[in-house]
C-alpha cells in the first residue's frame, strides 16, 4: 500500500486493451526522434550522441511525474536554439566545457520547474499571451532557418542575427560545397514531399488516413537512412569534403550531478529561467489540446513537476533542456498511445539504438539533419496568425511583431525578454484605459445598456458611469477625469451614479480618488452614489471611512438606483 503512494495515477487505470496502442505509439515515435534528437543536438551546438541521451531518462521521468497521458517528452528546436543562444558567449560549440554548461542549464532548468510546480506555480502557463508566443515561436523559426544554412550547403556563416547571417550570406554563396548542397537540397525536397504530397498518394491507393499520415511524418528516418547510406558508398566526407556526423559513441551514458559553478550559475540563471518559461508553456499548450480531445483532465503544476523532473533526468544522464514536442506528442496521439507507457517504450527503444547502432550513423550527412530541421521549424511560421491579429486586436499584434522582430534581430533571449515586456506592457495599458460607458434603461425592462450603441432610456440630472475594469493606481486618474469631463458637459447632474459591476478590485489609490471626488461633487451639489458592487469589495469599502460616509449611497442594482432617483428627476 505505502509503494502505491509513489505511483503514478494511470498505473492504477491502466487497462490491458491499452497495450497494443502504448507498444505502437512508442516504437512509431522511436523512429521519429532518432533523427530529431541527432538534428536538435546539431542545433544546439551539442555532439550527436547528447541528442540521444536526452530522449532517454527524460521520457522515463516525466512518465512518473507528469500528468499528460500522451505528450511526447524529448529535444525540441526552439528549446535547442535558445540553449546554443544561451551557451555561445560561454564556451565554443562542441567543446567539453560547452558540453557540462548544457548539463548544467538542463538542471538548473530543472530546479526551476520543479520549484515552481511544488509552490503551484502553474498559472504561469498563461503568463505570455499567445500572440507573444506566435511571434516568439515565427521568428525562433525563421533564425533556425537561417543558422541551418551553414551545414546545408556546405557553406561558411557566422551564427547570430538574422542580420549577421544575411549580411554574410553573398559572400558565403561563392563558397558552396555542391555535394553538400545537392544533398541537402535532395533531402528538403523529399522531406516536402512526404509531408505533402505522399500521404494524399498512399490515400490513393488504398492505404488508410492515419496510416498514411503516420508514413508521411516518418520520412525524415528514411532520409537519414538513405543518405548515410549514399554518403558512406560514396566516402563523400573524403571525396567531396562533405561534413558528416563522424563517430558517436556506443553505451548508455553514465549517470552523474554536474558540477555547480556559483559564477556559471549566475550566467546560466535568466537562460534557465526562459527555457524553463517557453518549454513549460509550449509543453502545456500541446498536452492541454490533445487532453481536450478525450476529455483526459491536465494539472498544470504537475505538468511542472513532470517537465522539472525530465530535465534534471536529462542532466544526471548528460542530455540538455527538453520539453514536450509539438510534432511527436500529435503523431503518439495519432498512433494510438494511451498512457505515458509509450514513452517509457520509446525509452526502450532508444537504449538499444545508443547501445548498438550509433555506428550507423558514422556517415550522415550535417545537410540531412540541417534539412530535416529546417522542413520541421518552416511549419511553425504563422504569418496568417499576424495578419488575423491585426485586424482583431491592433496591441496583440504589435506585442507579436515585436517579437518576431526581437528574436530576428537581438537573439532568442533578447526576443522572449521583449515579448514578456510587451505582455505586462499590454495588459498595463489596457486596464489603465478602462472602457467606461454612461448608460439608460432598455425600454420596459430592468436592463442597462450603453446609450451610444442602444435606445434606451435616461433620467435628466442623473448620469449612470459603468466602468468596465477594476480600479487601482494605474487607471484612478483616468476614471476621475472622464466623471469631471462628463459632470461639465452637463451642468444639469445632480447625481453621479458609477455603476461598479465589472470592478474585483478596489485598491488604496483608487479609494483615496473616490473620497476626493466625492467631497469634490458634493460641493457643486452633486451626490455621488454606488450600484451593484460585488461582495468582497463592498466588505473592504464598508471598513473604510467613504464606505460609512455613503452607506445610504449604495444601491444592490442599477435599476433600483435609477427608481430612487426618479421622482427627483421629474421636479
Amino acid at each position: 500500500m505505502k509503494a502505491r503512494l509513489w505511483m503514478p495515477d494511470w498505473v492504477g487505470q491502466y487497462r490491458r486493451e491499452w497495450v497494443s496502442g502504448d507498444l505502437v505509439a512508442g516504437l512509431i515515435v522511436s523512429v521519429m526522434l532518432i533523427p530529431q534528437s541527432l538534428a536538435y543536438a546539431l542545433l544546439a551546438g551539442l555532439p550527436p550522441q547528447v541528442g540521444l541521451y536526452a530522449s532517454v531518462l527524460p521520457l522515463v521521468a516525466y512518465a512518473l511525474f507528469g500528468s499528460s497521458m500522451t505528450l511526447a517528452v524529448g529535444p525540441v528546436a526552439v528549446i535547442s536554439l535558445m540553449t546554443a543562444s544561451a551557451l555561445a558567449p560561454l564556451a565554443a560549440a562542441g567543446s567539453a566545457d560547452y558540453l557540462a554548461l548544457a548539463v548544467l542549464l538542463a538542471l538548473l532548468s530543472g530546479v526551476i520547474l520543479l520549484m515552481a510546480g511544488v509552490l503551484r506555480l502553474g498559472f504561469l502557463a498563461y503568463f505570455l499571451s499567445h500572440s507573444v508566443i506566435s511571434g516568439f515561436i515565427s521568428g525562433s523559426a525563421i533564425l533556425i532557418t537561417l543558422g541551418q544554412l551553414k551545414y546545408l550547403l556546405g557553406a561558411p556563416l557566422p551564427s547570430g542575427s538574422a542580420l549577421d547571417i544575411l549580411n554574410a550570406l553573398p559572400d558565403a554563396l561563392s563558397h558552396i560545397n555542391p555535394t553538400a548542397a545537392a544533398i541537402g537540397v535532395s533531402a528538403i525536397v523529399f522531406l516536402v514531399f512526404a509531408r505533402s504530397w505522399l500521404p494524399r498518394m498512399l490515400m490513393a491507393l488504398g492505404v488508410g488516413k492515419a496510416a498514411s499520415e503516420l508514413l508521411g511524418r516518418l520520412a525524415p528516418m528514411l532520409s537519414v537512412v538513405i543518405a548515410t547510406a549514399y554518403s558512406a558508398l560514396n566516402q563523400v566526407d573524403q571525396s567531396a569534403q562533405v561534413s558528416i556526423v563522424g563517430a558517436v559513441p556506443a553505451g548508455l551514458p553514465g549517470l552523474s550531478v554536474p558540477g555547480i559553478d556559483m559564477q556559471v550559475l549566475r550566467a546560466l540563471a535568466l537562460p534557465a529561467l526562459l527555457i524553463s518559461l517557453v518549454g513549460f508553456v509550449e509543453s502545456v499548450s500541446v498536452a492541454q489540446s490533445l487532453a481536450l480531445k478525450r476529455g483526459e483532465r491536465l494539472s498544470p503544476n504537475k505538468e511542472l513537476i513532470g517537465i522539472g523532473v525530465a530535465n534534471m533526468a536529462s542532466a544526471i544522464s548528460g542530455g540538455f533542456p527538453v520539453t514536450g514536442g509539438f510534432a511527436r506528442s500529435v503523431v503518439n496521439f495519432d498512433a494510438g498511445a494511451r498512457s505515458p507507457a509509450a514513452g517509457i517504450v520509446s525509452a526502450i527503444v532508444m537504449s538499444i539504438v545508443i547501445v548498438s547502432m550509433t555506428r550507423w550513423f558514422h556517415y550522415l550527412p550535417h545537410a540531412v539533419l540541417a534539412a530535416t530541421i529546417i522542413v520541421a521549424v518552416l511549419t511553425l511560421v504563422d504569418l496568417k496568425a499576424i495578419s488575423e491579429t491585426w485586424r482583431y486586436d491592433r496591441a496583440d499584434a504589435v506585442a507579436m511583431l515585436l517579437t518576431f522582430a526581437g528574436v530576428l534581430l537581438l537573439g532568442v533571449e533578447e526576443g522572449i525578454l521583449v515579448g514578456v515586456a510587451m505582455s505586462l506592457a499590454v495588459l498595463v495599458w489596457r486596464s489603465s484605459h478602462p472602457h467606461m460607458a454612461v448608460v439608460g434603461r432598455v425600454p420596459g425592462s430592468e436592463h442597462f445598456r450603453n446609450i451610444d450603441r442602444h435606445e434606451v432610456q435616461t433620467l435628466p440630472g442623473l448620469i449612470a458611469l459603468r466602468v468596465d475594469e477594476s480600479l487601482y493606481f494605474a487607471n484612478a486618474q483616468v476614471v476621475e477625469a472622464k466623471i469631471e469631463r462628463l459632470v461639465q458637459e452637463h451642468p444639469d447632474t445632480r447625481c453621479l451614479l458609477l455603476i461598479m459591476s465589472a470592478v474585483n478590485q478596489l485598491d488604496t489609490t483608487a479609494l483615496q480618488m473616490l473620497i476626493q471626488l466625492e467631497a469634490s461633487l458634493s460641493a457643486r451639489g452633486v451626490t455621488l452614489q454606488f450600484a451593484e458592487i460585488k461582495g468582497p469589495v463592498l466588505d473592504k469599502l464598508k471598513s473604510s471611512e467613504l464606505g460609512a460616509k455613503m452607506r445610504d449611497r449604495i444601491f444592490l442594482s442599477t435599476h433600483q438606483a435609477f427608481n430612487a432617483f426618479a421622482p427627483q428627476a421629474h421636479r
